[in-house]
């Protein structure tokens, strides 16, 4: 085969290839807008993927901020219930592509059958995916006395290096529902990193 023939199989081979990346992404935009989809894979016989997960998401009253949002979905977002593609898809191109980007590269070794799944999120949400929803925390006029809540002080809006989920941990369960399924000892933690008094034994 001479240039010309290498140089024709190469455009054939590359168009082929983006025309595949232009499907499967649309292909996977459908699937995703299913929560069953998102967890129907099997890391052992009869166990689906991040069952624990799903089964909190879905449970009334809500045992975790996740499913605070699910349950609250409707009041959220115009299509009505919250679905796990709502803050797991990425808000920008930038964060679409880093989702699909890391589906794609699960799925490659979940079919390889080297796949495990992940006891905690190697990629964090982006401040983006709940600013979404969240787009600012404006400090609210209260003649009442009360202190004001954190995102009440222009100072916690800055840009301090603390993402949203390093307070607000969606999932997790051993949380008090009375203080916003927030866990005290992680937000002590945060808090630290500026408040001296907030450290252990401070």
């Amino acid at each position: 085969m001479g240039l010309q023939g290498s140089a024709i199989v190469a455009l054939a081979a590359a168009t082929l290839g983006a025309s595949l990346g232009v499907a499967g992404w649309a292909v996977t935009d459908h699937l995703e807008q299913d929560d069953d989809f998102c967890n129907a894979c099997h890391v052992s016989v009869g166990m689906p993927l991040h069952r624990e997960i799903r089964r909190d998401f879905d449970a009334r009253p809500a045992t975790s901020l996740a499913g605070a949002h699910a349950a609250s979905g409707s009041t959220l977002r115009a299509h009505g219930a919250l679905r796990c593609i709502d803050c797991h898809g990425g808000a920008s191109l930038l964060g679409r592509a880093r989702v699909k980007a890391l589906a794609a590269k699960d799925a490659f070794f979940y079919a390889a059958g080297r796949f495990e799944e992940p006891r905690s999120m190697r990629w964090p949400l982006w401040d983006e995916d709940c600013r979404q929803c969240h787009a600012s925390f404006e400090a609210r006029s209260d003649a009442s006395g009360r202190s004001p809540g954190f995102h009440e002080l222009a100072v916690h809006n800055a840009a301090l290096g603390v993402g949203c989920v390093e307070c607000h941990r969606a999932h997790a369960t051993r949380v008090d529902r009375s203080a916003y399924f927030l866990d005290t000892q992680v937000v002590r933690a945060q808090c630290a990193r500026c408040h001296s008094e907030f450290a252990q034994g401070g």
